[in-house]
């Protein structure tokens, strides 16, 4: 550390070799720590657990009268995580808070599709780029950014090949939902 107290120096954050996902590392026969809770002496019974439940302000309504729709993205990845069985590894709050950003994306677009790309200036009355435009872009890099930390979560301590992610699922739903 130098006298301004900033760090210099040393490795540079995430460079160097990747870590492999534990899938892999058992495939490629190579050593992989798997945890099981049958090598530790006085724990809990580790069963499986029913989903937390999200908190109320996943399935809040909008101003148009609408619930937001968090919840049902927080329960598809829940029973998605559940499946590979890696919820127990995911803090909830890490979960809604995906959700919710998640949403509010789906919710941007849907104003978009309504809105259009063009706004009118409130003062001079030309046209402008509609603002919901940026807004989803920025809830959808919030919601990438955050589903990044989930997956690698699920990369590194899931001991099973998994395909599908329920973001496929939520974007499958917001495509169909704009053509009905």
């Amino acid at each position: 550390m130098s006298k301004d107290g900033t760090y210099r120096g040393g490795r540079r954050a995430k460079s160097g070799k990747k870590p492999q996902p534990l899938a892999e590392k058992i495939a490629s026969g190579n050593k992989a720590l798997i945890l099981d809770a049958s090598e530790f002496e006085n724990i809990a019974d580790l069963k499986a657990e029913d989903m937390p439940k999200p908190d109320d302000y996943l399935t809040a309504k909008q101003k148009d009268g609408k619930p937001l729709g968090a919840d049902k993205i927080y329960k598809e990845t829940w029973n998605w995580l559940k499946k590979r069985r890696c919820e127990k590894f995911v803090n909830p709050r890490l979960l809604e808070a995906y959700s919710q950003a998640f949403a509010r994306y789906i919710q941007c677009e849907e104003a978009i599709s309504i809105y259009g790309f063009l706004g009118k200036h409130p003062t001079t009355g030309g046209a402008i780029a509609n603002p919901f435009v940026q807004i989803s872009l920025s809830f959808q890099k919030q919601a990438n950014l955050l589903w990044y930390e989930i997956f690698d979560i699920v990369k590194q301590n899931c001991t099973t090949d998994f395909v599908n992610t329920p973001q496929d699922d939520v974007m499958e739903q917001l495509l169909s939902s704009k053509r009905g």
